[in-house]
């Protein structure tokens, strides 16, 4: 008798690569609009960096909270796709209006618009990655999906770049070549992705944020939840890595380089820890990214010369790849399929409201102390984060890997 071969590993299906495409045609169009907003919004409309914080904080956290109830609503109606593409259209078709804003209230309408549409659209898109990938194999498809869509996010930029040294600075110029990006995000979705059932359709519906249904959730959960936040806390918003390269003396055609840097190293990383996660304890990687978070902390607040910048962020981009793949994993981990939007949802909310605190307190530090001791205090938070991981008690979420 033959002795039995080990199973080969199921592969990532069709639909996370056509996702990973989707989110990477959106990163460029948005990214080639963030990575210039900042400096459009202290240089051309003579806002402050307080108030650049707080509409970063208020957008991001605007998303994050409501993919909450994007997250439920795909769970109770079981589908995926419809909220998915209604979000992608929303962040399309918002972004024409960057490009006539001709004061500070439409600029931060058409942001929280642009970040209501990344919300609808997060959860059910990270559920529905979760729905057709096998169990071991969720990190690498994360992580993939992630890869792609940090190609987006530096693809974004050197368009911006090249656009900007092309047109003389020429902001609104750039920022309606974006809308093109964004339309093929949408048609992509709508035309490549066919969702399958998940749930017998006699099936009753329950809500999903039900008590009795988020007692489901259990400790394991609640603790990535915590984990998250936490994590969000110690890493505030990237445009604060645009104001210290500017701030430093990079003209600005060439600002937006420092996030081509992040999200190349970002999305060079995102796969292969994605991989590693499958193999590896979700805690020592954890553990090892916010090592790393300090790391680019320090170099940013001790540069002195763009190189340093470029360092500090290209490991920032590192710290971004250990995480935040590894962060959805183990949210898939650790939840029913029936409620995975909406853990997706209450996952991104705790990370929205710490996002929230986190970009207001940086930018005030950054207004009354300066930029260098807000990445000291980044540091510091992450600090105080490795420690509460080092006492804290991990329940592991990652399955035991197939023998075949």
């Amino acid at each position: 008798m033959q002795p039995s071969q080990p199973a080969s590993r199921p592969r990532i299906p069709a639909t996370v690569w056509v996702l990973g495409v989707v989110s990477m045609l959106m990163d460029i169009s948005s990214e080639m609009i963030h990575s210039l907003l900042p400096m459009f919004m202290v240089g051309t409309l003579g806002m402050s960096v307080l108030a650049v914080g707080v509409i970063e904080g208020l957008a991001e956290a605007t998303a994050l909270i409501v993919k909450v109830f994007s997250g439920a609503l795909s769970d109770y109606f079981r589908r995926r796709k419809g909220l998915a593409l209604l979000g992608y259209a929303l962040g399309a078709f918002t972004k024409p209006l960057f490009a006539i804003a001709s004061g500070a209230g439409l600029v931060v309408a058409a942001r929280l618009i642009d970040r209501v549409g990344k919300g609808i659209r997060g959860a059910p898109r990270d559920a529905l990655v979760a729905d057709v990938t096998p169990p071991e194999i969720r990190g690498a498809a994360f992580g993939l999906r992630q890869s792609l869509d940090t190609v987006g996010a530096f693809v974004g930029p050197l368009l911006a770049v090249g656009l900007m040294l092309l047109w003389a600075d020429d902001f609104r110029a750039v920022f309606w070549v974006a809308v093109v990006p964004g339309l093929l995000a949408v048609a992509v979705l709508a035309l490549g992705v066919r969702e399958s059932e998940r749930h017998e359709e006699g099936a009753p519906r329950t809500n999903p944020i039900r008590r009795e249904n988020m007692r489901r959730l259990g400790a394991a959960y609640w603790w990535v939840v915590a984990v998250g936040a936490l994590f969000t806390l110690a890493r505030f918003s990237e445009a604060f890595l645009v104001l210290r390269a500017q701030e430093l003396g990079i003209a600005i055609a060439l600002v937006p380089l420092v996030m081509v840097a992040m999200n190349l190293v970002y999305a060079a990383a995102a796969y292969p820890f994605g991989w590693l996660s499958d193999r590896v304890g979700h805690r020592q990687l954890l553990a090892w990214g916010l090592v790393v978070l300090i790391v680019a902390d320090v170099l940013l607040a001790t540069a002195q010369h763009w190189g340093m910048v470029i360092a500090g962020v290209a490991v920032w981009g590192i710290h971004m790849g250990m995480t935040q793949g590894l962060l959805a994993t183990m949210v898939a981990h650790a939840t029913p399929a029936d409620l995975r939007g909406t853990a997706y949802g209450v996952f991104n909310l705790a990370s929205g409201l710490a996002m929230l605190a986190a970009s207001v307190i940086a930018g005030l530090v950054w207004d009354k102390l300066g930029p260098a001791v807000t990445f000291w205090a980044g540091g510091a938070f992450a600090a105080l984060c490795l420690a509460g991981l080092g006492l804290g008690r991990l329940r592991s979420t990652r399955p035991t890997a197939s023998t075949g």
